[in-house]
């Protein structure tokens, strides 16, 4: 996936899609395109980007954001517990 195409489908900034790159968060394969270079995500790359811009909307700081993604990443159950109980906290006793 190329970078427009992440830029659409999660509504990031490119400039923070660019810095998720150089902190190292995230590794596309730079492809040569005559003079420039173009990045292609993967579908690794792109969840991973997905997973972090969600917390950092929520106001978390990039290295935090990054690390609750990682935990996130690895195991996608802890998505759906974190879900559950925002759902029973919100619901009226």
């Amino acid at each position: 996936m190329r970078t427009k195409e992440v830029l659409e489908k999660i509504d990031i900034p490119r400039d923070r899609l660019y810095y998720l790159e150089y902190k190292g968060f995230i590794k596309p394969k730079r492809i040569p395109m005559g003079e420039i270079e173009a990045r292609e995500f993967s579908d690794k790359d792109f969840h991973k980007i997905e997973i972090i811009w969600k917390y950092l909307k929520q106001g978390f700081k990039y290295r935090f954001a990054y690390k609750k993604a990682i935990e996130e990443f690895n195991n996608p159950q802890l998505e759906f517990t974190r879900a559950l109980k925002q759902d029973r906290a919100r619901s009226p006793k």
